[in-house]
């Protein structure tokens, strides 16, 4: 959604605007036809409908239309109509009662035509046996818990490279560090590994090499395309004959380079020993894919796997990343409940080694921390945009086919009349209470709800119990972190996470097991 808020800004706009409002006036007074009851909408501009009050962070801007026309509202974006749902009942009326209708992506999104690999890949496919496949092998063949645990290892490694680098860093006094790129390199290592078995990135401190410092650059160019640059014929498609060109070129050479890495990925797994012999719990994912290409190489081919490579890495890398980010810099905001997470790690896992995954379920005031960070700064504030199949019934209003569903989980968990003291961080709230359906909703739910969440909270249990552990912290001033939400699909900081971090004592004598 991102996507949509520099459209108010755009000269062209201005341009087509002197010659639609005539025409929109002249259409609008010679047809009158009666609405159903739609719900509630702001008043609406000329040609670009409500597109101009989407301002950045969109999140925050739909919350504040919710604050004046209530949980359920209808938009119009450009040619698109939609509705924003923002309170637990309406989210379950539409994913759960209405869940096959809103099981549908939108169509004609440019990024996610080219990106997207024609709208095959997982999350933006259409509803159906194909979306239904692709749905079952990240479950079953890909994200299952015996998958999962068979890369135990992996993660742990990536983990105790991360804490071994920053013990090489600071050394023994307190030194200021810069966490984004260390944990976006710790999260992408995790997940190469997982996809294809391969490393690409140092998270020591040093840079990675030529190839990683390229894939890091085009992953880069991915996200920004998908989320972070407009393209307003997305929503007005007269305006794709203006100067929008550029953008579909830009698109279509990242989207090459892309296809190419991950072909290289492919060709040199293909014919491998773990490949051809079947199923093993210690292959990487696209070998998994690759031996499942041998007994069905029509709805496997090469193109399916890359886009579902892209989708694994693309949905696992900076969710996890922005997360732990998140969640370290509010831990500095409070370092009251820093030191009781220590305290909790202290005491359970010990001083003599490293916290390992199998601490987790022994360490609920970190589940704790992290949940509450999840509802602060979900990584996808208000989902990925659904699709109505049909004609449906939302909050007793009438949602025609076609709409495209918005749901503001970012205002949902934020709600004063859904949570206590909403605004304030604190993990207290979720000891000995289980959280009320559809309260929290940082993964979504439903069909399309994500089928990486397993895994995401692994990584950030495991990454994030080990800096607390390790290390002692405190801000680089006095004056709190800036926690103002950036534009993006994961919604990062506005500013990079910069600290202070002392390596702890104990740290001297199990350095050398790491």
């Amino acid at each position: 959604m991102e996507a949509l808020v520099t459209l108010y800004l755009l000269p062209t706009t201005i341009l087509f605007l002197t010659v639609a409002i005539p025409v929109f006036f002249l259409i609008s007074s010679t047809s009158k036809k009666p609405r159903k009851n739609l719900p509630p909408s702001p008043p609406a501009l000329p040609f670009i409908g409500h597109l101009h009050l989407l301002k950045p962070p969109v999140h925050r801007a739909l919350q504040n239309l919710s604050n004046k026309y209530g949980p359920i509202y209808s938009l119009t974006l450009g040619v698109r109509n939609a509705i924003v749902v923002s309170s637990p009942s309406l989210a379950e009326e539409c994913l759960n009662k209405n869940d096959v209708v809103f099981a549908n992506r939108p169509e004609n999104f440019l990024a996610w035509e080219i990106l997207g690999y024609s709208y095959t890949v997982m999350g933006s496919a259409p509803y159906g046996p194909h979306w239904r496949n692709l749905r079952r092998i990240s479950a079953v063949e890909l994200l299952s818990t015996a998958r999962l645990n068979s890369f135990t290892e992996v993660r742990h490694d990536e983990v105790h490279r991360m804490v071994s680098g920053l013990v090489n860093e600071v050394g023994s006094g307190f030194a200021k560090v810069e966490m984004r790129s260390r944990l976006a390199g710790l999260s992408m290592n995790m997940l190469m590994r997982m996809v294809a078995g391969k490393r690409y990135f140092e998270t020591e401190g040093g840079e990675g090499g030529e190839e990683g410092e390229k894939f890091k650059e085009l992953i880069s160019d991915v996200f920004e395309l998908a989320g972070g640059t407009a393209n307003p014929a997305d929503f007005l498609p007269a305006l794709k004959w203006v100067d929008f060109r550029r953008l579909e070129k830009r698109m279509r050479g990242v989207h090459a380079k892309m296809d190419a890495f991950f072909q290289r990925l492919i060709d040199e797994h293909r014919g491998s020993k773990a490949a051809v012999e079947g199923h093993d719990d210690r292959q990487t994912m696209i070998d998994t894919m690759l031996s499942l290409q041998e007994s069905e190489p029509e709805i496997y081919t090469d193109e399916i796997i890359k886009g579902h490579v892209m989708t694994m890495i693309l949905a696992g890398t900076d969710t996890s990343a922005s997360t732990i980010e998140w969640a370290m810099a509010l831990l500095l905001n409070h370092p009251e409940i820093l030191d009781r997470a220590r305290a909790e790690i202290d005491n359970i896992v010990g001083k003599g080694r490293l916290v390992d995954e199998s601490d987790h379920p022994k360490l609920p005031y970190i589940e704790c921390i992290i949940n509450e960070t999840l509802r602060l700064y979900p990584p996808a504030p208000t989902l990925v945009p659904h699709k109505s199949s049909e004609d449906c019934t939302i909050g007793g209003y009438h949602v025609p086919k076609g709409t495209m569903l918005m749901v503001n989980v970012w205002a949902i968990q934020r709600d004063p009349t859904v949570w206590e003291d909403p605004a304030r961080f604190w993990p207290e709230r979720y000891e000995g209470e289980e959280v009320g359906p559809y309260k929290l909703l940082p993964f979504g739910t439903g069909r399309r709800s994500c089928p990486g969440a397993g895994l995401a909270n692994r990584v950030v249990s495991l990454a994030l119990s080990a800096l607390i552990q390790c290390f002692e912290w405190r801000r680089s001033s006095e004056e709190l972190l800036d926690m103002s939400e950036g534009q993006g699909l994961t919604m990062p900081k506005v500013k990079p996470l910069d600290a202070y971090c002392k390596t702890r004592k104990f740290m001297n004598d199990i350095c050398g097991t790491l």
